[in-house]
């Protein structure tokens, strides 16, 4: 699965760390799903979406 994590992350200026506080998870777990070793829960998802004001489909692609 394909995603914009990092990107977004970048123009916002925001560290893995701190977009790992607000989703309550760990900075290798940030760090995992940007470079696609890792595909997130739903609830997951949805949490990354709503901390960018997006879309599922908007942040993740197949």
């Amino acid at each position: 699965m394909n995603n914009r994590l990092k990107v977004l992350r970048a123009e916002r200026d925001w560290s893995q760390a701190d977009l790992a506080d607000q989703l309550g998870v760990s900075r290798q777990t940030v760090n995992a799903l940007e470079t696609g070793r890792y595909d997130p829960s739903l609830p997951l998802a949805f949490k990354i979406a709503r901390t960018f004001g997006l879309a599922i489909e908007d942040i993740f692609s197949e």
